[in-house]
Order: C-alpha cells, then sequence, then structure tokens
C-alpha cells in the first residue's frame, strides 16, 4: 500500500477520506502516533524541534530498510 499524505481537503463520512483516500480508522491510529511523540517533545523540552523530527524520520527510514514489514 502507498502512503497518501493529508491534502487539507478532510471528510469525516464513509469508511475513508475522501480528501487523501486513507482509512479513518488508519488516520486515527496515526493521529495517536503522532500525538504521543508531540507528548515525549514537549516532556523533554526539545528547544530544536526540527531536529527531533528529523531525528524521527531517519530512525523510521533506517528501521523500516533494515526490517521491512
Amino acid at each position: 500500500m502507498k502512503f497518501s499524505p493529508c491534502i487539507g481537503e478532510c471528510t469525516h463520512e464513509g469508511t475513508h477520506c475522501e480528501g487523501c483516500g486513507r482509512s479513518h480508522a488508519e488516520i486515527a491510529e496515526m493521529n495517536s502516533l503522532v500525538g504521543g511523540l508531540v507528548e515525549f517533545a514537549g516532556k523533554m523540552e526539545y528547544e530544536n524541534i526540527e531536529d527531533f523530527a528529523d531525528g524521527v524520520s531517519h530512525t523510521i527510514k533506517y528501521k523500516l530498510e533494515a526490517d521491512p514489514m
């Protein structure tokens, strides 16, 4: 499956967003995961949030390339 990012045209009817095409369940789970990262960054009081976000992105890519699902 190919990831489809939010394009800012969200819909809540049916099982899928008509803007990005993702299921509402997928969107909800991703929002939960991102919320956890935001909460963690806040708890750590990071001042360099761009570096934190880049580091998370790099780690995700590395782990997926090392052990594809």
